[in-house]
């Protein structure tokens, strides 16, 4: 028997698969199997079909979970946008994905473009949560189908975006799989139910955006398994100590930010609340400081496990609390899911402690870029067509752990979301006030990291807090502002190499503190 909830429904048709605590909403594992149904029978008389894809733009809402069962029991892709993007950003990923149909929450409408003529490829529309010219209400529409079993169910699989390094973001797309869903387990609730114990027993804390992958996935997982997941609307402290006492939550996820936030708490506030039902309190998206998690081991105990892994797919490590205090800093060890080799830029193997890329290998090559075999082609070793790699820098102890020294084509992250500074730059550079501009993440005790844009001003332009305000509002009119600088510093020399790249790693030297 697959993992999947339609199998839980003759067991245990009353729990509860998702509550929202903030509006005291639910969905019992009946209700969840009954409303995915329909809205699968309603994109089946759409005409969508095995491999084609839905656009979901939604604030944490219950009703993610049953869009994104409806499409994996369809065998359709679904793409889950970031509803903090611009109308435009949103429908830029909604057109790329060939999204057939566009489901979104009417509190996410700052993201979607309400224009009659938006989404060109776009055949069908719903809405939950409020009414949207040319859009379907999604209750009603669900209201027209039954809930007899369908005879045909192939499992769909999510194609979710990471940001493209020159702006644009990216499809991830997995391949699907053959066979029906009630038969055969997703690839992350395989890996991950085991590793971590997730079962019927677990209550799973979600403080993250659904629109992400890891909160997704591990949302869809625990109802692969039979539990009881709790979703936040947004991540506070204290309120997610609270429902951790209040619920008897065994299982959550963290990006790192959040753990500081958490830490940063009065004691006072921090003792009123249990934590002991805690089992594993799992954190990945963003390097965690080993001082960081050390002081979340001594508070909640030996329950922290971090794993490292891209929205690809490519691979997965592990590593416990145990293991995290013996070898701090690091992100753990492969084996379950993918093998790590570290090569240098020619894609030859390097020797145990060498730092180079990060390739992982796989039977086969587990993903594709949507409509970009160049970069699929970048991402695939040229020898080795089943590894792949999403461009991180490394190296292996003796113990094979691995540790991260570099991101990314100098990707930001901050507050576990990932930040490609080139379209800041972009923005920046067309100013007739800004000669040069680099724009690159700077250390922060809170976020991790925080963007920062370093400008060198055109002739005759006097620097100044004026031309400062001045610079961030223009960027913030032209980009999401969780993409924008927060501040900028004024420089006459940016480094650049006499073909005029610009050497990033020097810059972001600058801000580094000083080895003592």
């Amino acid at each position: 028997m697959g993992m999947y909830p339609g199998n839980f429904v003759a067991a245990t048709p009353d729990k509860p698969a998702i509550v929202r605590p903030s509006t005291g909403e639910s969905r019992t594992y009946r209700q969840l199997d009954e409303n995915s149904l329909r809205l699968a029978k309603h994109l089946r008389a759409l005409g969508l079909r095995r491999g084609d894809h839905v656009a979901l733009v939604s604030d944490n809402d219950l009703r993610v979970m049953e869009v994104y069962w409806a499409a994996l029991r369809s065998g359709l892709y679904i793409t889950a946008v970031d509803h903090h993007l611009t109308p435009d950003e949103a429908a830029y990923i909604v057109g790329d994905c060939g999204a057939k149909a566009l489901i979104v929450s009417a509190n996410a409408l700052s993201a979607v473009d309400t224009a009659p003529d938006a989404y060109p490829g776009v055949e069908h529309r719903l809405v939950y949560g409020g009414v949207l010219p040319g859009f379907d209400e999604y209750a009603s529409t669900l209201d027209m189908y039954d809930t007899a079993p369908l005879d045909d169910q192939p499992r769909g699989q999510d194609m979710l975006y990471s940001s493209g390094t020159t702006g644009r973001p990216k499809g991830i797309e997995p391949k699907l799989p053959d066979g029906q869903i009630q038969e055969i387990p997703d690839p992350y609730t395989a890996v991950f139910a085991p590793m971590y114990g997730f079962d019927a027993d677990t209550v799973y804390l979600c403080p993250a955006p659904l629109y992400h992958a890891a909160p997704l996935r591990f949302c869809g997982t625990i109802q692969s398994v039979g539990g009881t997941v709790v979703l936040m609307d947004r991540f506070d402290p204290e309120d997610a100590l609270a429902l951790i006492d209040r619920y008897r939550v065994t299982a959550s996820q963290w990006v790192p930010t959040m753990f500081v936030r958490m830490l940063k708490l009065p004691e006072e506030t921090r003792a009123k609340y249990d934590v002991s039902s805690m089992k594993v309190a799992v954190h990945a998206a963003a390097p965690c400081p080993p001082e960081i998690k050390r002081a979340m081991i001594e508070w909640w105990g030996p329950v922290i496990n971090e794993y490292y892994a891209a929205t690809e797919g490519s691979g997965v490590t592990f590593i416990d609390s145990a293991q995290a205090l013996a070898h701090p800093g690091s992100v753990g060890r492969d084996g379950v899911l993918g093998v790590v080799h570290i090569c240098d830029e020619d894609g030859a193997e390097l020797p145990t402690g060498s730092v180079g890329t990060v390739w992982w290998e796989r039977d086969e090559r587990p993903f594709e870029y949507h409509n970009d075999p160049e970069k699929t082609a970048k991402a695939t070793h040229p020898e080795h067509p089943t590894w792949t790699t999403s461009g991180d820098i490394g190296y292996l102890d003796e113990d094979r752990f691995l540790y991260l020294t570099d991101r990314a084509a100098f990707m930001i992250i901050s507050g576990g979301v990932n930040i490609y500074p080139q379209e800041s730059e972009n923005a920046l550079t067309l100013h007739p006030k800004v000669f040069d501009v680099a724009v690159i993440g700077v250390p922060d005790a809170e976020m991790g990291e925080v963007v920062k844009a370093v400008v060198q001003l055109a002739d005759g332009v006097e620097p100044g807090p004026d031309v400062e305000q001045e610079l961030l509002a223009y960027v913030r009119s032209k980009v999401s502002h969780y993409k924008a600088p927060r501040s900028i510093d004024f420089s006459d020399d940016l480094p650049r190499t006499p073909t005029g790249k610009l050497v990033k790693r020097e810059l972001r030297a600058r801000y580094l503190p000083v080895p003592s």
